[in-house]
């Protein structure tokens, strides 16, 4: 027997309906590139998303269709947002830090037909137009008196291209299944793979990651995300702002601590999100200005794991609730959130921390398992280290032009290339990326681990752990560290703080002082960066494991 309720398809137009309906008051702010704050409501919003689809429809943009950004975190992005993916053409955002040939082969694959950019990147533009062939349209996000020069040909202007529209469009019946967005991965191996969002998976995943348990988006609150629109849908707050009426605050360019901040307290916001890096030079302004959050109720950190000590930090110093959180571009993207369930609450300080500082547990929709070498699931009991696989309704079925599909088992998992163990409770634990974790004598060593221990000591402002050949143990971990602002490092006493916090072996061998670590695209630590540095490093005479 079936039942009998209505089916209605499950689309990005319709958030844009029940926002614009339902919160019209609501508003979005932006900083701009020259520093100056937008301010409008999602009503004056929903007229210029409708205005775009217009513009972008005389353009010749149809149904399927890639429409490419290079854009900050902006309210012009988040129009694009809305009206390429509702008009039924596919929104796709790029990375503007990645290498230029990277920039060009995604355009290609891709075959963008239109990109709109910020005049911030506007050089990158210059190079990208005579190497590909797809792109009819070039729009600068700007009016016409702040139109940059450029080699884009027929360079337009965004408000002078939206300006004489009609502020009404026939949005076409989607099905939900159809394509409505676009995201490369960074491509850290070979070329960046594109995931291909549709409409069901992003509305699927802004449901999940709005509840209560999670990200608990309101209509009363303030999001302020630091995390990018070039990257991963922003975590899908741009969806799942707009679907519970949520202010929306964005940043754009200014993502320093001073800047963040004044944002933060002059609007009000009540739930921020970001990599680790961000809230690490947060954190350093706060405490050199004496500077306050107190508007900030919950923190979502997510990216690359976040030190137990920034947690601590936050929670005791700032009375900001923390929650740790894990996915990736492939699952739209976020996995996992770290809220504590009813009888830990009330946990000691440590005992929580030590939940916390985990990656938390699946959303519901998403299923998760840990593998051997040979690909038999392995047991959830928060010891044993195994291959993480997923799969769910927002999760990739396959990359774009089917690349990669060694990604994929045979019973329908996804290979998400990182470590990790499951306690009984459902928390993950990333223990590593596949190619980062380090095996010394036959055993594992999780590099987040010496990392997480290190940022513990108060000499030390960033690090990174890899593996570099031994004679002896075939890999040790050896620690790179940056100090902070006006601190000195001392080796041996920071290999000493390791004493007693993990097994005697796990102590890296050495460890270097740098004034700053590289990062990749996304702002996580560039390990293979480092890798290929200190390849051919000498260890101490006394070094051995």
């Amino acid at each position: 027997m079936m039942g009998l309720m209505m089916s209605s398809p499950l689309t990005v137009t319709s958030i844009l309906r029940h926002a614009c309906r339902f919160h019209p008051h609501a508003e979005i702010v932006s900083r701009r590139l020259d520093g100056s704050i937008h301010r409008y409501t999602y009503a004056e919003f929903g007229r210029r998303v409708h205005r775009l689809a217009n513009a972008l429809a005389r353009l010749g943009v149809r149904p399927g269709d890639r429409v490419g950004t290079l854009a900050w975190n902006s309210y012009r992005h988040l129009e694009i947002y809305y009206a390429v993916s509702c008009m039924g053409a596919v929104c796709h955002t790029i990375n503007p830090r990645l290498f230029q040939d990277q920039i060009a082969f995604i355009v290609d694959d891709a075959q963008d037909s239109v990109l709109l950019f910020d005049t911030s990147f506007t050089g990158i533009v210059d190079e990208l137009a005579p190497r590909v062939t797809s792109v009819d349209h070039y729009v600068a996000l700007c009016d016409q008196e702040s139109l940059p020069q450029s080699a884009a040909p027929g360079l337009l202007a965004y408000e002078s291209l939206i300006a004489d529209e009609p502020e009404t469009f026939p949005w076409p019946a989607l099905d939900e299944n159809a394509a409505s967005a676009l995201c490369y991965t960074s491509g850290t191996t070979g070329n960046p793979k594109g995931v291909l969002y549709s409409h069901r998976s992003t509305v699927v995943h802004a449901l999940a990651v709005s509840g209560g348990d999670w990200l608990c988006i309101r209509a009363r609150d303030a999001i302020l995300p630091v995390v990018p629109m070039f990257h991963a849908g922003a975590w899908g707050i741009p969806y799942a702002g707009l679907m519970n009426g949520a202010k929306l605050v964005f940043p754009g360019h200014a993502m320093d601590g001073a800047s963040l901040h004044a944002l933060m307290e002059g609007e009000e916001a009540t739930m921020i999100a970001g990599v680790p890096t961000v809230w690490m030079e947060l954190l350093r302004h706060l405490r050199e200005t004496g500077g306050r959050l107190d508007s900030v109720e919950r923190m979502m950190v997510g990216g690359s794991a976040c030190p137990p000590a920034m947690i601590r930090t936050f929670e005791e110093d700032y009375d900001i609730r923390v929650m740790h959180g894990w996915g990736m571009t492939e699952m739209s993207p976020v996995g996992t959130l770290g809220s504590l369930k009813f009888h830990e609450v009330r946990l000691p300080a440590e005992e929580r921390y030590a939940i916390q500082s985990k990656q938390g547990r699946p959303l519901y929709g998403v299923e998760l398992r840990i593998v051997d070498e040979h690909g038999q699931p392995l047991p959830h009991d928060g010891q044993t280290t195994g291959m993480l696989q997923v799969r769910g309704p927002w999760v990739v079925g396959s990359y774009y032009k089917n690349a990669s599909p060694h990604a994929f088992t045979e019973d329908g998992w996804f290979d998400t290339g990182d470590m990790a163990s499951v306690d009984g409770e459902g928390y993950l634990r990333i223990t590593d990326r596949t190619k980062d974790v380090i095996k010394s004598g036959g055993e594992w060593i999780s590099s987040i681990d010496i990392e997480n221990i290190a940022v513990a000591h108060p000499d030390v402002a960033e690090a990174a752990c890899i593996a570099v050949p031994h004679e002896k143990w075939a890999e040790r971990p050896l620690l790179v560290v940056t100090p902070q602002p006006g601190k000195q490092i001392d080796k041996r006493q920071l290999l000493a703080f390791y004493e007693g916090r993990v097994a005697r072996w796990w102590i890296p061998n050495d460890v270097v002082v740098v004034e700053e670590l590289p990062h990749t695209a996304t702002g996580k630590l560039s390990k293979r960066s480092l890798r290929e540095r200190f390849k051919n490093h000498r260890w101490p005479d006394s070094g051995g494991g």
